[in-house]
């Protein structure tokens, strides 16, 4: 019997150390994120993107019935039996079974839709990414449940690396859209077979005396949420697809791909870490709300800023990350780094859905505000790709304050706190970006590397200049300063000797204000307020 959240004398030094390798790997994922994105942009168009991001879409909605909240709620649950596990694990491969086949035959429909026979082929061969994430789920919620993040790190670095090096050579032969097929599926048997290997567990027959209706209890409100926001988030590309073409949506994709890029890789292991950790402190509340504002000001300041110099300098970002042949892209880009900032700011109200359970709250909040944004970027349409951009940034912004409200009424989280944090850094990072558009703006169009470099450094010093005038926000930098140290300290920390970042509250202390390593969940765990891409 796995006993599960509930606090515990290492949990610090434990959080640490999976922050510490989970940031770790997900800088390595950056890179050959980075390496693919670049590469391929070169070898291919924007219609091989867009056919992909097309059935991509539906996948990622389909993911959502395969998982159905059960690695979330398998990483959260108190007490977990190994009867238990085997059955989740039954259920989750036996809907990824049940969600290829659909979309095999579901495949001409696709094709018709969106007015591409091509599609019939690729929706049937994607298909089988059903199957292995099926396989996957508990094998990641296990690594996450028991904080064995270097694991999970392992064998989600291990097949992105044999994704991409396979999709460069095909697309270098000439594949074209087959070489991003390749890609995903490679990605993922690689993954699975790396979690079955870093496991050391094979799930046993269905027992039919071990229930998992609390588990269901569970996951069933969270996929009621998550549906509804991924429907939001995603209704863009479809709109696009259906009313503009597949060239229109590569170009849609690549420059939402190069916002998720890094907002992913920081929200992914802050929520893969933050997740288990938050669920443990349920009855320690004081530690809970400074574990998770912490969570929030290091996510916030560390993608505020990075948000400021992309999107002063989107011309050269796109110039360097795609090439010249995607210039269209800037416009584009620009928006979708807005909706991004305001998506960032709204992970911290994700975090307290899933800790404290109340996914049956986040279920109602999605049915009041998603329907919402799907109809903003609809009516958005009428005025081009631009106009669903638009539309999507608008209604990302909305949702930010939208989500506070509601947790103010279902939970005792800081809300208070977390909109402070979000509004200070939305200011500073809006100021910063705007000095670094006015610095290059007598530099020739062509000097790429140097525009780009005095930008970064303008929104260095903006900040820097920020700190000096605000204390608050200097008071911010130094939390993320001093995470650096803490986590560097707890790196080879027995798991028995607790030792909180500075000014975390201590049990019975009054006096903390503070901080905590960021987080995150069992695998890929939906943000109902962000879309997944291709």
């Amino acid at each position: 019997m796995d006993s599960g959240p509930g606090p515990k004398p290492g949990l610090a030094a434990s959080a640490s150390r999976g922050a510490v390798v989970t940031l770790s790997g997900q800088g390595v994922r950056v890179v050959l994120q980075l390496v693919g994105i670049v590469v391929l942009a070169r070898l291919l168009t924007p219609e091989d993107y867009g056919l992909i991001a097309l059935v991509a879409v539906i996948i990622g909605f389909g993911e959502l019935f395969r998982d159905s909240g059960l690695s979330s709620a398998a990483v959260q649950a108190k007490v977990l039996t190994d009867g238990q596990r085997d059955n989740l694990f039954w259920l989750n491969t036996g809907i990824g079974a049940a969600l290829a086949l659909l979309l095999c035959a579901a495949a001409p429909l696709i094709a018709r839709a969106f007015g591409d026979d091509r599609l019939t082929l690729v929706a049937v061969v994607l298909s089988v990414t059903f199957l292995l994430n099926g396989v996957s789920t508990q094998y990641r919620a296990m690594h996450a449940r028991h904080l064995r993040f270097g694991r999970l790190a392992l064998s989600e670095i291990g097949g992105q690396l044999a994704g991409v090096v396979l999709g460069i050579a095909l697309a270098a032969l000439g594949a074209g859209y087959w070489a991003l097929v390749a890609q995903q599926l490679t990605q993922g048997l690689v993954s699975q077979v790396l979690l079955v290997l870093t496991n050391r567990w094979l799930p046993g027959r269905v027992r039919r005396s071990e229930s998992i209706r609390p588990f269901i209890g569970y996951g069933l409100p969270l996929l009621g949420s998550q549906l509804l926001g991924y429907v939001s988030a995603n209704v863009d590309t479809l709109v696009i697809g259906a009313r503009f073409g597949a060239t229109s949506v590569g170009l849609y994709n690549r420059a939402y791909q190069l916002v998720m890029m890094p907002l992913l890789q920081v929200q992914a292991p802050s929520t893969r870490v933050a997740i288990p950790v938050l669920s443990r402190l349920q009855d320690e509340r004081r530690r809970f709300a400074d574990f998770l504002c912490f969570g929030q000001v290091v996510l916030l300041t560390l993608i505020g800023g990075l948000f400021a110099v992309l999107f002063a300098q989107a011309p050269d970002v796109i110039h360097f990350a795609l090439g010249p042949q995607w210039t269209e892209a800037v416009p584009l880009f620009r928006i979708l780094l807005v909706a991004g900032f305001f998506q960032a700011a709204s992970y911290a109200t994700y975090w307290v859905f899933l800790a404290d359970g109340l996914t049956r709250s986040q279920l109602r909040y999605a049915l009041a505000t998603r329907p919402v944004m799907a109809g903003l970027i609809v009516a958005g349409s009428y005025w081009g790709v631009h106009g669903v951009a638009v539309a999507y940034a608008i209604s990302a912004a909305l949702s930010w304050p939208a989500s506070l409200l509601w947790i103010r009424g279902a939970s005792d989280a800081p809300v208070g706190r977390m909109f402070r944090n979000g509004l200070r850094a939305g200011l500073v990072f809006t100021v910063a970006a705007a000095l670094s558009v006015l610095s290059t703006v007598p530099m020739p169009a062509d000097a790429h590397l140097l525009r780009l470099v005095t930008g970064a450094l303008v929104v260095v010093g903006a900040t820097a200049l920020a700190a000096v005038v605000l204390p608050t926000f200097r008071r911010d930098l130094r939390d993320v300063a001093a995470l650096r140290q803490h986590l560097r300290r707890n790196r080879g920390r027995p798991a028995g000797a607790p030792n909180l970042p500075p000014g975390t509250a201590q049990p019975g202390d009054a006096t903390g204000v503070g901080p905590a390593a960021p987080g995150g969940a069992a695998g890929p765990v939906t943000n109902p307020t962000a879309g997944a891409r291709s």
